[in-house]
Formats: structure tokens, C-alpha cells, sequence
């Protein structure tokens, strides 16, 4: 993409943008002042931007046209060529991200929910991997996660988790990770050497308040019962766990993992908001008309987003055909490359309708 035919636009909204701020009528109104302030920086930010994206441009032409009359040797040549394009990648990506304005709900923090689905113990087994993978990727991006419900199978792996992320931007990385994921790989346990293939469903939640979903205490149905586990000086003594049932939706939600019944209480009325409010946002998502961008960014449960095939080293993202052959340090938690690349896809899709 041409992200040099933004510059003449961006250059007469910045300078319209500094005769508002200096319009008195406009700047006594606090809210203006704000406002148009942070316009102008996200401007400013942009036109240095640019002004370094031409720069780049410019030495990669002037270093081809060296190369080109022989005054650079080929051992000089390829690796300035290599860094700059690298610099010039990251720019694009910069202003990319500076074109297309934030979502609102990019910096909240998440509820994550795996689910093993269809391979039974492999399926249990991918499934833990999977939450495993992201805690790592929290711990690379200094966030903090706590898990708050989990139901284990006899083979180390989880039919269920339930987990949170706190930290910066978290929703607006991890976003792009809910729906279908399908391992292939040969079980320990499979004699003939044969591939098994199963799959387990993550869910990434935007975490919310009680402003953002009105729950009707009526609306609700609370159970409590034992809760249930591999055994331990908490299991099976009292009724702490509790399941809590939205009538009008049928969404259900239980929590055991805390000591006491009020703790795991607030823990399942939570996941429960955040499901409800991600309910809302699907119904809005249907009524968009780029259906592309509503695949990326909501990440439909049911769609068979990725592929992670242990015999070949690699993992594809079917949204966008990208594939990568470094799968043992993706499930380490390396996903920086991955989500960068969904995000750009994304961000692309999105600046079609964009103006400055």
C-alpha cells in the first residue's frame, strides 16, 4: 500500500487542527482542549512518521543505485538492504496503527475461556498447552494472569479454564485468538506412529463493569454445591462452589476454584458479564457490512481459525494464509510475530474506509 498518499491530507488536518487550538471560541471548553490535543499529538506523531518512512525510502533507492554502479561491494550491500526494508516494515506498521483509530475496548483486560473439544484425552492435553501458552506470553509481555476456574482429566490436561489477563493493550493483542484451534500431531499412546487430530475452542473475553452489562438479580438462578477436584484439604468439605444461570440467555457459568462460596460468587457473575457483553458485541458485529473485518476482530467460536502440525514444525492462521515453521516456541508463548501479522491484516482491512 501507498501510505504516502496520506501525507497530503494528513499535513491540512494538522494545520487545520493548530488554527482550532488557537481559536479561544473552541480551547475555553475543557472538553475541546482535550480533545483537539490529542488530535494534534497523534498528528505530530504521524507527520515524524512519514518524515522518517521517506527518509528510509529514500537511502534503500539510494543504496540500489550504489549496488547498481558498483560502488558498494555485494558483502555491504545485503545486509544495509536487509536492515533498512526491516525499518522501513516497521514504519508502515507504525503508521498503520496510528491511521486507523484504537478500539475503545483494546486496552481492557481479558477473561480467557478454553474449552478441549473434539479428540478426546489428546484434546484435554492440546487444550492445557494452549493456556499454557498464553500464561507464557503474559510473562513475556510483563502482564499478570490469575487463574479463576479450571476442571482438570486424569492426563495433566483441562476439559475447561477459565482465566484472566491484567496488563496494557491486552485485549487489543489477544483479541484476534478466539475460535477453533486444531493440533495435529502423533499421541504417545498411538502405537502405529498414525497423525490424531483435535481441537479445542478459545474464547478471549474483553473484561467489563456493571455499566457496561445491567444484570436483573431476577434474571438469575444461583446454585451451590461441592466442589469437586483430584481431593485436598478444600475439596468436597462445603458447598463453596456455585453455578450461576442467566434465565433470558441460558448462559451458564460455575466457579469452584476459590475457598469461599461469596469469592467464587463474584468470579462466575464476572466471566458472566463479560460473556453477555461479548453477546452484545457479536449481535453489532453481524450488522457490519466489511464481513472481513468482523472475522478478524471478533474471532467467531465455531470458525477453525489455526492449525499447529507438530510433525512439520508448523502453524498456519487460516484468516489471513500465514504460516510459520517455529511451533515449539509459539507454544512457549512467542506470538509476537503472529499477532503482529493479524493485526497489520487487520489494520489494512479496516483503512479502506479510513480517512484522516
Amino acid at each position: 500500500m501507498d501510505f504516502l498518499q496520506f501525507k497530503e491530507s494528513l499535513l491540512e488536518k494538522l494545520g487545520q487542527v493548530e488554527q482550532d487550538l488557537s481559536n479561544p471560541e473552541i480551547t475555553s471548553i475543557p472538553e475541546n482542549l482535550q480533545k483537539y490535543g490529542q488530535e494534534h499529538t497523534r498528528l505530530t506523531e504521524l507527520k515524524e512518521l512519514f518524515s522518517s518512512y521517506e527518509k528510509a525510502l529514500g537511502d534503500l533507492s539510494f543504496l540500489d543505485e550504489m549496488s547498481a554502479q558498483k560502488e558498494i561491494s555485494e558483502e555491504e550491500y545485503v545486509p544495509m538492504k536487509s536492515e533498512l526494508e526491516l525499518s522501513i516494515k516497521g514504519y508502515e506498521f507504525d503508521i498503520l496503527k496510528k491511521l486507523v483509530p484504537a478500539d475503545e475496548l483494546d486496552n481492557r483486560n481479558i477473561i480467557i475461556e478454553v474449552r478441549a473439544g473434539a479428540g478426546g484425552d489428546e484434546a484435554s492435553l492440546f487444550g492445557g498447552e494452549l493456556m499454557r501458552m498464553y500464561m507464557r506470553y503474559a510473562e513475556r509481555k510483563n502482564w499478570k494472569y490469575e487463574l479463576l476456574d479450571a476442571t482438570e482429566n486424569g492426563v495433566h490436561g483441562i476439559k475447561t479454564a477459565v482465566f484472566k489477563i491484567r496488563g496494557k493493550e491486552v485485549f487489543g493483542r489477544l483479541k484476534y485468538e478466539s475460535g477453533v484451534h486444531r493440533v495435529q500431531r502423533v499421541p504417545e499412546t498411538e502405537a502405529s506412529g498414525r497423525i490424531h487430530t483435535s481441537t479445542a475452542t478459545v474464547a478471549v473475553l474483553p473484561e467489563v463493569t456493571d455499566i457496561d452489562v445491567v444484570i436483573d438479580p431476577k434474571d438469575l438462578r444461583i446454585d451451590t454445591y461441592r466442589a469437586g477436584g483430584a481431593g485436598g484439604q478444600y475439596v468436597n468439605k462445603t458447598e463453596s462452589a456455585v453455578r450461576v444461570t442467566h434465565i433470558p440467555s441460558g448462559i451458564v457459568v460455575a466457579c469452584q476454584n476459590e475457598r469461599d462460596q461469596h469469592q467464587n460468587k463474584e468470579v462466575a457473575m464476572n466471566i458472566l458479564r463479560a460473556k453477555l457483553f461479548e453477546s452484545k458485541l457479536m449481535e453489532q458485529q453481524k450488522q457490519m457490512t466489511d464481513a472481513r473485518r468482523s472475522q478478524i476482530g471478533s474471532g467467531d467460536r465455531s470458525e477453525k481459525i489455526r492449525t499447529y502440525n507438530f510433525p512439520q514444525n508448523r502453524v498456519t492462521d487460516h484468516r489471513i494464509g500465514f504460516t510459520t515453521y517455529r511451533i515449539n516456541e509459539i507454544i512457549d508463548g512467542d506470538l509476537d510475530e503472529l499477532i503482529d501479522k493479524l493485526i497489520e491484516f487487520d489494520l489494512n482491512e479496516r483503512l479502506e474506509n479510513i480517512k484522516i
